[in-house]
C-alpha cells in the first residue's frame, strides 16, 4: 500500500479509501450488505493496508457508522484509522434533522460519535452545498466542531467550484477551519470536474478523494443499456442513480476501450478504470466500493498498474460532456 498526505495536512491516508456505503443494512437499499457479510471487508481492507475508510451518517440511515465502528474497533487501534463521516442529509422527518445549520451540524457530530463508538473522526465533511443555510453559519460551527476537538479536519463533497472558493476565502477571512479535501464525483465516463473544481484544488492544496471512481460498478464492464437485464448484478438492476448518471452511448464507447486495454494488461475493466485515475498525479485517493472479497484485492493490484500516454489518450478520447451530475 502507498501512503499520502490528505492534501496540505500532515495526515497520511492510504491511496485508497473503503467507501462504506455498501456496509448497513439491506433495509436501506437491497444491494447493501448487513453486518455479518461487511465486517469481513473491513477486516482484509486492514490487513492490505488500508487506513481511510469513508461513511455518511445517512448510509443505512446510521446504520453504517455503527457497523463501521464496531468493526474497526475489533480489528484496528483507533488511532491507526482514519475515519471520515458526513453531514448534510435528512435524517428524519424533522425540519431542523437536515442541511448545514448549526443546529443540525451540533446535534449530528454529537450522533455520528455515538454510533461511531469514537471521540473524535478525522475528516468530517459537508455532503453537499445548503442553499437554506449561510455559508458564514456552517463554516463557524464546523471550526467549532474542530476546536471541541469533535473532528481533526474537515472536507467538502460535490458542489460547484464557485461555492468551493466562497467558503474557503471565507475560512480565511475569518480564521476558521479550513476545507482539505474536496470529494467529487470523477471517473472516465464523469469528467466534468476536470473543468473548474480540479484545478481548483491543484491551486488551493486541498485533496481531491472522488467517489464514484468506477462509476457506481458501470466501468466494470459488465452493464447493458436496459437495467431489467436479468444477467447484471442486483445493484445494476436496482440502482437507479446510476441510470440518472450515466448509460449514454459514449459512456458505453468509454467502456469498450476499457476493457480492450484491460485484456492487452491482462487484468480486468475495473482495473483499468482505477488505474487510470491513480496515474493521475493530484489524485489523493479514490473511494472505493466493495461487494465482493475479490474486489479488494483487484483494487490495490490497480496500485502496481502503469499505463502509457497512448493508452489514457485512447481511454480519454470518446469523452462527450455531460450535464453536472452528483450536486443533489
Amino acid at each position: 500500500m502507498q501512503y499520502v498526505n490528505l492534501g496540505r495536512s500532515g495526515l497520511k491516508v492510504s491511496r485508497l479509501c473503503l467507501g462504506m456505503m455498501t456496509y448497513g443494512t439491506s433495509q436501506w437499499r437491497p444491494w447493501v450488505l448487513d453486518e455479518a457479510e461487511s465486517r469481513p471487508f473491513i477486516q482484509r481492507a486492514l490487513e492490505l493496508g488500508i487506513n481511510f475508510f469513508d461513511t455518511a451518517d445517512m448510509y443505512s440511515v446510521g446504520v453504517s457508522e455503527e457497523v463501521t465502528g464496531r468493526a474497526l474497533r475489533d480489528f484496528a487501534r483507533r488511532d491507526e484509522v482514519v475515519i471520515a463521516t458526513k453531514v448534510y442529509n435528512a435524517m428524519s422527518s424533522d425540519v431542523n434533522d437536515r442541511g448545514l445549520s448549526r443546529k443540525h451540524i451540533m446535534q449530528s457530530i454529537d450522533h455520528s460519535l455515538r454510533r461511531l463508538g469514537t471521540d473524535y473522526v478525522d475528516l468530517y465533511q459537508i455532503h453537499r452545498w445548503d442553499y437554506q443555510t449561510p455559508i458564514e453559519e456552517t463554516l463557524e460551527a464546523l471550526n467549532d466542531v474542530v476546536r471541541a476537538g469533535k473532528a481533526l479536519y474537515i472536507g467538502a463533497s460535490s458542489m460547484f467550484a464557485w461555492q468551493f472558493a466562497k467558503a474557503l476565502y471565507t475560512s480565511d477571512r475569518h480564521g476558521w477551519a479550513r476545507f482539505v479535501s474536496m470529494q467529487g464525483h470523477y471517473n472516465l465516463v464523469y469528467r466534468e470536474e476536470e473543468r473548474e473544481m480540479i484545478p481548483l484544488c491543484l491551486d488551493q492544496g486541498v485533496a481531491l478523494i472522488p467517489w464514484s471512481p468506477l462509476a457506481r460498478g458501470f466501468l466494470a464492464g459488465n452493464r447493458t443499456p436496459s437495467k431489467e437485464d436479468e444477467s447484471q448484478t442486483l445493484r445494476a438492476r436496482t440502482d437507479a442513480y446510476a441510470h440518472n448518471l450515466y448509460y449514454q452511448p459514449s459512456d458505453f464507447t468509454i467502456v469498450e476501450r476499457v476493457t480492450e486495454v484491460a485484456a492487452q494488461h491482462g487484468v480486468k475493466p475495473a482495473q483499468i478504470a482505477l488505474a487510470w485515475m491513480l496515474n493521475k498525479p493530484h489524485i489523493t485517493a479514490p473511494i472505493i466500493g466493495a461487494s465482493k472479497l475479490y474486489q479488494l484485492e483487484d483494487a490495490v493490484a490497480a496500485l502496481a498498474i502503469t499505463l502509457s500516454p497512448a493508452e489514457i489518450t485512447l481511454l480519454e478520447a470518446p469523452y462527450l460532456p455531460h450535464t453536472i451530475l452528483g450536486h443533489e
